[in-house]
């Protein structure tokens, strides 16, 4: 559990570990050189807890405070929490169950996605998928674009990964921003046996959906387009070429370069309307999206609209699109976070 700045959350993110029914498990909290009373905290669940460990190192971010803790790690799984999410009791003890009882190198949960409107008011979005053992690489392969579909296999915190799995295949969490994604792609990249189970435990805690409009992120869209070429490669990789799979892959970039226009078109973005009419004109001129579009089955009127202004290529109206979704996003949060969740 990586920790940094999180002293409103720990506590509870701890205690939901800490709770789980399953008993046999440690806990190591990485103090990653907060400024508040994180690392006080850890320590405090540490003398009170002997399965509670805690690391304290200088600020080097999320990737290489999980990397730390895998090197130091004694179970036979790996399973990564954020410290300001928490868990349902049974998790440990159904997913430890699930991998045991099939040999697996992964066992995957769903997982809801809390996104707050206020301090007591939020959208609470469940992501599953029916439950099932591929007990093989082809088996899994064929079945990937579904997990994809649901967001089963973007983050680490669903899963129970075989310790050794990861050790003998030198994966660890790259020191890049949105970590996640090349973590897990490298762990499936050759797996040969995972589970899922339909039931969700884990709670993401998204931010609040009017400060998460308010924020713009720079260089979205080249870190957009470096994911899509990993995915492509992936599949690549797995000579994964079915009409279905493809169909998730250039659904899933256009969806993300709609929200790229998005962050572009917001005003918290420092470029000029010159600037941002160029940065859009750079998105619909590349041929990676008239791909996509050519391809991807909009699974909402909302999103088949949204599409429906990319293929015009008008720079004028796309930027408008985007101003509004930001302006969405911002003044009715909770109906953003459901239209999202209904994408």
């Amino acid at each position: 559990m990586p920790a940094y700045r999180v002293e409103a959350y720990i506590g509870r993110a701890v205690k939901s570990v800490l709770d789980q029914r399953f008993r046999d498990f440690e806990l190591i909290i990485v103090d990653d050189g907060s400024p508040d009373r994180t690392g006080a905290l850890a320590d405090e669940f540490a003398a009170g807890d002997p399965r509670v460990r805690v690391i304290h190192q200088a600020n080097a971010g999320a990737p290489l405070a999980r990397n730390r803790a895998m090197a130091q790690a004694s179970g036979k799984y790996f399973f990564f929490m954020d410290a300001d999410d928490w868990a349902e009791p049974d998790m440990l003890g159904d997913l430890f169950a699930l991998a045991e009882e099939n040999g697996l190198d992964a066992a995957v949960a769903g997982f809801y996605i809390d996104t707050y409107y206020d301090e007591t008011h939020f959208h609470r979005q469940l992501l599953n998928v029916p439950a099932q053992v591929f007990p093989s690489r082809e088996a899994f392969r064929r079945a990937a674009w579904r997990l994809f579909d649901k967001n089963q296999l973007y983050p680490p915190w669903n899963k129970l990964f075989r310790a050794d799995y990861i050790r003998e295949n030198h994966i660890e969490f790259p020191d890049t921003f949105w970590d996640d994604l090349p973590f897990n792609l490298a762990v499936f990249r050759d797996i040969e046996r995972v589970g899922v189970t339909d039931r969700a435990y884990y709670h993401f805690i998204r931010a609040r959906a009017e400060s998460e409009g308010a924020r713009y992120r720079e260089g979205m869209y080249e870190k957009r387009e470096e994911e899509h070429r990993w995915m492509l490669e992936l599949y690549a990789h797995w000579g994964a070429s079915d009409p279905d799979s493809e169909e998730m892959l250039q659904r899933r970039y256009a969806e993300r370069v709609v929200g790229c226009v998005e962050n572009v078109a917001g005003p918290r973005c420092p470029l000029s309307r010159r600037e941002k009419r160029e940065k859009i004109r750079e998105m619909l001129e590349n041929p990676a999206l008239s791909r996509a579009l050519a391809v991807a089955r909009p699974r909402s009127a909302a999103m088949k609209l949204l599409m429906l202004s990319l293929k015009t290529r008008s720079v004028s109206l796309v930027l408008l699109e985007g101003e509004f979704i930001s302006f969405v996003k911002r003044r009715w949060g909770g109906i953003f976070a459901k239209l999202r969740a209904n994408r």
